[in-house]
């Protein structure tokens, strides 16, 4: 059975180490901060100028001040600091986020990404994803595993404009997680009740146990 998108966020969250620095992309990946363990600290980067992100607000701690790069309202832990949107992208240019958990349309099966437009469709803006693709230590996709329309996401070459080359290393899906790896993409872990022969056949690259 397909994880959930709250399962999806939580078995990302797991990815996390104590004292790591994270960014989180737009949609879907913002979900794991509700996540993150309690025995473990971790700093959580957003472009917009913002480090120390905690919890998604409740109706009585909201503060429309306080956003993210996506605009969402956020709250801020003890701890956390603001600075300009250029001090920001300089932690993320020198190497200093561990890792970043971003949104994906296509991945290919060299770990391609492709998560900033489909072409004839408006964009606001490529935003910080090709910053983040090139600078930060580790890269992990999470996504659904099919689009609506229920065509493959993973594949052999990305059909849309490329947000980076090689740079994926982990994807988590709502079938499982699979590693971007030289011989191939490489199963990890299935979701529960999802059988290999199944994830393959709505995957368009062969995969590797």
């Amino acid at each position: 059975m397909a994880w959930t998108k709250n399962q999806m966020a939580q078995r990302a969250a797991q990815e996390l180490k104590d004292g790591f620095y994270v960014n989180l992309g737009i949609g879907l990946p913002t979900l794991v901060a509700n996540y993150i363990p309690n025995n473990i600290n971790v700093w959580l980067q957003s472009e917009n100028g913002l480090l120390g992100i905690g919890e998604f607000p409740t109706e009585e701690t909201v503060d429309a001040d306080l956003i993210n790069a996506g605009k969402q309202t956020v709250t801020v832990k003890a701890g956390g600091s603001f600075f300009s949107s250029s001090e920001s992208f300089a932690m993320i240019r020198g190497g200093h986020i561990d890792v970043a958990i971003l949104g994906a349309m296509e991945v290919s099966e060299q770990g391609d990404l492709a998560n900033w437009m489909i072409p004839g469709k408006k964009v606001k803006g490529m935003g910080g994803a090709m910053d983040l693709v090139a600078g930060v230590q580790r890269v992990i996709v999470l996504m659904e595993h099919c689009t609506k329309d229920g065509f493959p996401k993973i594949l052999k070459q990305c059909q849309l404009p490329l947000t980076g080359c090689q740079v994926v290393n982990r994807i988590i899906s709502n079938l499982g997680v699979f590693d971007i790896t030289i011989q191939g993409i490489r199963v990890i872990e299935l979701a529960e009740g999802e059988s290999l022969e199944n994830v393959q056949q709505v995957t368009g690259v062969q995969l590797i146990q």
